[in-house]
């Protein structure tokens, strides 16, 4: 059986990997995650993608690898994870009410072949008031996620509504990426 790899550290993209009945192994790579300025939003998360699953290829050269990467853009600012409390309050203060954009890139190198696409999902929040936002702030949940809220946790009470893949807010357009594996030789029958 051929195998297939995550290359990411994420619990979400393993999860979802796992709704699909999905054999894999997690491999994170040690790219520096350095965003280039000069880069679009779609690229950016293509390049990113592209560079972890190369990264791991290179030792797993036989294997499927999956890399990906995650940003929210809101007013042209790419918002990161949060280093502080203040930092992911300033982030949600900004996002209350307003819409912005999710874009997820995945990268997917198989033996001989390579993809990488991008998924761009529009979220709107409510309008937040501010103990709203201290409280979740207090959860943590803020603190690893890419634009200070996680829509699979807690921070789904902040969404208002979205337009465009669920999964892909989550870190993973799941169907699609399956989708592409397919196209690329994996086999359906590869999976639990």
């Amino acid at each position: 059986m051929t195998r297939l790899i995550l290359a990411s550290s994420s619990p979400r993209r393993r999860q979802l990997l796992e709704m699909a009945g999905l054999r894999f192994d997690v491999l994170v790579s040690d790219i520096d995650e350095q965003i280039q300025r000069n880069e679009s939003p779609a690229q950016i998360v293509q390049t990113l993608a592209f560079q972890k699953a190369k990264a791991v290829q290179r030792m797993n050269p036989d294997a499927y690898i999956i890399g990906a990467d995650t940003i929210v853009v809101y007013n042209d600012q790419v918002l990161g994870k949060p280093t502080t409390k203040e930092e992911a309050y300033e982030m949600l203060r900004a996002l209350s009410g307003k819409t912005h954009d999710v874009f997820t890139g995945v990268a997917i190198i198989a033996p001989h072949e390579e993809t990488t696409f991008v998924e761009r999902t529009e979220v709107t929040f409510w309008e937040l008031a501010e103990e709203e936002i201290a409280a979740y702030i207090e959860t943590g949940e803020p603190m690893d996620k890419a634009g200070a809220y996680g829509i699979q946790g807690r921070g789904a009470l902040l969404v208002k509504h979205i337009v465009g893949d669920y999964y892909a807010v989550m870190g993973l357009p799941l169907a699609k990426t399956v989708r592409e594996l397919m196209k690329l030789g994996w086999k359906k029958g590869e999976t639990t």
